[in-house]
């Protein structure tokens, strides 16, 4: 069965060492463990009721510069009419738990946990939690990047328990559940899931162009990040500049399970800002 991890909240007891954790903040990459996604690094959220977020990425010049990455707890009777305060921007939503009631160009969605949406920029959306408990999602945002030739792609509505995974050529135990079309060159951003089966492994350092936020949902693995083999659960968040080398072995008995954001199909911009 499949769980969607999210930040636990709360606070470590005073007996706890503060290097327990292992966080890395390096020039090629984060490590950004759950154990430090507490309740004292929260923001609360403009045009947002009984909601607050773990802003766990943001674009930073030098770093990893094309997207944002929240996890959002939205209380029962919170939400927002007015979500996204930049009109250019698109969304990737994952919910962990709970309910949400999301109100698209007009139509309302019942989104639990698994269910993935994909939001263009151009549409008008609400977010509503009516149930009795915690709403949790995950959310990516992205400046759409128009390209000639190119209109915005259309929202998506789709689940994790929906989509079959793709696995990767001559590799069965590691696989790819994509919610949007990989051929559709009007997407700009991928947010996929990825899963290793136990002792499965990406068998080469990856090392591309582009950027990545790699949330862990399910299982451990030992993961290559530049030259650092660190250990990972549940919880915790990569973020990865570009070109910063990459690979995995997973090492749970349960399936290993990732939420990956890539930014794709566009030429690189020749003068910097």
């Amino acid at each position: 069965m499949s769980t969607y991890a999210f930040p636990p909240g709360g606070l470590p007891p005073q007996s706890q060492s503060p290097d327990a954790a292992g966080a890395v903040f390096t020039e090629s990459y984060a490590y950004i463990p759950a154990d430090t996604m507490r309740d004292i690094v929260t923001s609360l959220l403009p045009g947002w009721s009984g909601t607050r977020a773990w802003i766990i990425a943001r674009p930073m010049t030098g770093f990893a510069e094309t997207f944002a990455q929240y996890a959002v707890e939205v209380a029962p009777g919170g939400g927002s009419e007015a979500p996204e305060p930049d009109a250019g921007a698109e969304a990737g939503i994952l919910i962990a738990e709970g309910e949400m009631t999301l109100t698209l160009d007009g139509k309302s969605h019942i989104r639990r946990a698994g269910d993935y949406t994909y939001i263009p920029p151009g549409h008008a959306w609400q977010v509503k939690n009516a149930g009795d408990a915690l709403l949790k999602f995950h959310w990516v945002r992205k400046r759409w990047q128009p390209a000639a030739g190119l209109t915005a792609p259309d929202p998506v509505l789709t689940s994790d328990h929906t989509v079959a995974p793709s696995p990767m050529p001559n590799c069965p135990d590691w696989a790819t559940t994509r919610f949007v079309d990989p051929d559709d060159i009007r997407h700009d951003m991928h947010v996929n899931i990825v899963t290793f089966t136990n002792g499965a492994r990406i068998p080469f350092a990856e090392t591309h162009i582009m950027e990545h936020g790699l949330y862990v949902l399910q299982g451990t693995a030992r993961y290559l990040l530049n030259r650092d083999w660190v250990d990972v659960g549940p919880g915790d968040f990569m973020w990865l500049r570009a070109y910063c080398p990459q690979a995995c072995i997973a090492t749970s008995d349960a399936p290993f399970r990732y939420l990956l954001y890539k930014d794709v199909n566009r030429h690189p911009e020749l003068v910097l800002p």
